[in-house]
Parts: structure tokens; sequence; C-alpha cells
């Protein structure tokens, strides 16, 4: 098979940045065949990561290093976005086909209760995984989610536009600089974002934010952490409504990270990397 540039940003990424010994594992589930790249002791507690959009289970490089000490790292490509998850005959169009297919993530890699973690996207993907199988669960992270807890600022949206009626490298590029006030995001990491901006992609699944009722009755226990500089929305107005709604959270801001800093800017990933070890044990 002819390797693409996008292949082999994906390995640059994986040999540069992931730790030695990391491998990757195939799981079929009727939604498709899911990639997934993992690090840590064999026989460590689970904890799976779902990135934001765009982004692959690459992005985790810094957590996957740190957290692998004490934990079984599994980052997730998520079907329909970047990476190497192939959609299957069912596609995933709804909420409930989110989750069902993430039963099957979980049920190859055999965690029958993980530890599950997200970005952005990928956090709104886990906080309504949690909410369909709580018992699944053990603790969930929530890193900068989006559409959880808060709506978009306007002008995130109104900046990302461009990127996403017609996306480029250039765009991309562009939208990232804008974020994070031009932070360096790592030169393999931003190679691999320039090819999956040509990345052929499916629509993702979209919804309104979890009911209020629904968030009151979440009994697992949830750390929501916040980019202090994020522009996506406004995080003092997130930590509220987390603060307000769920049972038994905790919520953090790290001051000086914007929602694309986050997780792997190398001055804002060891305190995330910190919170998050914290919190899962």
């Amino acid at each position: 098979m002819t390797s693409t540039p996008f292949d082999e940003a994906y390995d640059e990424v994986l040999a540069n940045d992931w730790p030695a010994g990391t491998t990757y594992s195939r799981i079929t589930t009727p939604h498709g065949t899911t990639h997934v790249n993992s690090c840590g002791p064999g026989d460590a507690p689970p904890l799976v990561l779902l990135a934001g959009g765009g982004a692959t289970s690459t992005v985790w490089c810094t957590q996957a290093a740190h957290l692998g000490r004490a934990h079984r790292v599994h980052a997730v490509d998520l079907i329909g976005e970047p990476g190497r998850s192939v959609a299957g005959e069912r596609p995933i169009r709804t909420v409930a086909d989110l989750t069902a297919w993430l039963d099957g993530v979980l049920d190859g890699l055999g965690a029958d209760r993980t530890a599950l973690g997200g970005h952005s996207y990928g956090a709104w993907i886990a906080l309504h995984y949690a909410l369909h199988a709580p018992h699944r669960v053990r603790k969930l992270v929530l890193v900068d989610p989006t559409q959880c807890f808060a709506g978009f600022r306007p002008g995130y949206l109104l900046h990302a536009l461009p990127m996403l009626l017609r996306p480029s490298a250039k765009r991309t590029r562009a939208f990232l600089e804008w974020e994070t006030g031009g932070a360096a995001l790592g030169p393999a990491w931003l190679r691999l974002r320039d090819a999956a901006a040509g990345f052929p992609s499916g629509r993702p699944v979209t919804g309104p934010r979890p009911t209020p009722e629904a968030l009151r009755g979440l009994d697992v226990p949830t750390l929501v952490l916040l980019a202090g500089r994020g522009r996506a929305h406004d995080p003092a107005r997130v930590a509220a409504a987390a603060a307000r709604l769920l049972p038994r959270v905790t919520t953090a801001t790290i001051p000086g990270a914007t929602h694309h800093t986050l997780p792997l800017h190398g001055p804002t990933a060891a305190e995330l990397n910190r919170g998050i070890a914290d919190f899962i044990g």
C-alpha cells in the first residue's frame, strides 16, 4: 500500500513523541474498524482518551508518556474524523450510534470499567457516553469541553468558518495561530494537522447539550479542566454551569492555556497531566 503524506506524518508523531513500546490495535464494531494507540503496563487500570475534532489520537502524546506510567492508556481515532479508523456499513449519525460504537470499542479493549477522558468534541462524546453507561466509567475527565455546559463564543465560530467551509492547511494554520496566540505546537504534529485538512471525513454527530436533568443525575466523579485563555467559550461560565449541574464535579482552570494548546502544548501540558493524574489516582 502506498504511503500518503498523512500516513507519514502520523507515523512521525508516533515515533518522535509517543513512548517506546506504544502499540496499536484495530477493533471491529458494527460502525467500522477503530484504530487505538496504546501504551503503559498491560495490567494497569485503563484510561481511554478521545481527541477533539481533526486532531487524531496522536494529540495525547504528553499524556501517554506521563499517565502511561500507572495506567494502560488507550487513545482512540474517532470514526469519521482524521485518523486510521475506518467507517463501516452502519454510519454513525446519532448520539445513540456514538455511544453504541464506544460500547464496542471498550468491549474490544476488555475495559469493562475505565477512566474516560476527552478534549473539546471528544469531551462531548465522553460526557454523553458517561450518561449512557455510567457503570462503565470509573472517572470522567473533560478537557475544555465544548457544547457540554455552555455554547461557543460567536467570535470563535466566525474565525473557524473559513476553515470549516473550505478546509486547507493554510486556513487551519491561520485559525490555530489566532486561537493559540501563535503558541508553538510542535512541528511534527502541525505537519499531521496540515495533512488532516484534506482528509476525507464524515459529517460529525452534533446535537444539543445534555439536559440539566440528565447532568444532575450523573453519579460519576468528574473533572472539568478549562483553558484560562481559551477563545472557544467563556471558561468561568463553563465552570459555573458544571459546578451547578454535576453532583460530583471538580473544576480547575489552567492559566495560559487556550482551547487548541490543550492537550499537547509543553508549557501547559505538565499542569494538565498533574491534574488528570491526581484525579484518576
